[in-house]
């Protein structure tokens, strides 16, 4: 599918000056590692038609292609990557400095630009939620089967294997994670990003690019909190199981309830919390 990505101009990580400071220390000037983060703007089109933006994210240069391919899954725009026919850095921009920021996406079928909008409207990945918004994920989704079923030990493990595979992590200390495992705990898929949804569409964007959708058999980590969007981009992917280091917010948790989704917070210290569909997880001995 598509071309060759090359590499952006601008890398996962940057080297800054600092100043640090310190109690009882004098100031030392320095050299530290910042992630990198850089606009990305993603055009799609039909056979034939003009490109038309649906989206401009700020993210870490990097995987681009699965970043807007996984977009593209995760908002209802393709089901699968037959409907992708090609994807490239654009070659016509007029700031040659942002040629590794733009992309064109070719689909195989015409592109709705006008269900575009109301799509992005109502389930935006910047956050912009509510009942109305999962009504619309709830008749776009596939039904996610029953399984798989996770064991609550292989659970405590994924966070301790995650963290070990983030490299961009330990280069600069700020930046998200999305890992994509099998029931027993194999890590398939790793990405990182500045932002917790680009994370999670590339991650999703490998599989699709791979031509596995849905992702039925796997549970997806990511190293944040559990919002909205995440519960969203899982659901569509078909993604059972979505556990998260961190906290789920309300709305997060009732999507996830009515969508089908395992939804697991606070997986860290030996312990969790399951807030949706519990079935999924075989507690043993816990």
């Amino acid at each position: 599918m598509g071309t060759a990505e090359r590499p952006p101009l601008a890398g996962p990580s940057a080297e800054v000056g600092v100043l640090r400071l310190a109690r009882g220390e004098k100031p030392v000037e320095k050299r530290d590692r910042v992630a990198g983060e850089e606009p990305l703007e993603i055009r799609v089109g039909g056979p034939g038609e003009a490109f038309t933006q649906v989206a401009v994210t700020m993210r870490t240069p990097g995987a681009d292609f699965e970043l807007a391919a996984g977009f593209l899954l995760t908002e209802g725009l393709v089901a699968d990557n037959h409907e992708i026919a090609d994807i490239r850095y654009c070659e016509d921009v007029e700031d040659a400095s942002q040629q590794y920021n733009v992309l064109s996406v070719r689909l195989r079928k015409p592109f709705d630009a006008a269900g575009l909008q109301r799509n992005m409207f109502a389930s935006s990945s910047c956050g912009v939620c509510g009942k109305a918004s999962i009504d619309m994920i709830e008749v776009a989704c596939r039904v996610i089967p029953e399984g798989p079923v996770v064991s609550f030990e292989t659970l405590l493990e994924l966070p301790e294997t995650l963290r070990a595979k983030q490299r961009q992590f330990d280069r600069t200390g700020g930046i998200h994670a999305t890992g994509l495992f099998t029931p027993d705990g194999k890590l398939v898929e790793l990405r990182e990003d500045i932002g917790r949804h680009n994370a999670m569409d590339k991650a999703i964007g490998a599989r699709l690019m791979h031509g596995e959708t849905p992702l039925n058999g796997y549970v997806a980590l990511v190293s944040g909190r559990a919002g909205f969007e995440l519960v969203q981009k899982a659901a569509v992917a078909g993604i059972p199981i979505l556990a998260a280091v961190g906290a789920p917010s309300s709305i997060a948790v009732d999507a996830a309830k009515r969508l089908g989704v395992t939804l697991v917070g606070f997986l860290r210290d030996d312990r969790c919390n399951v807030y949706a569909h519990t079935e999924r997880i075989d507690v043993g001995q816990a």
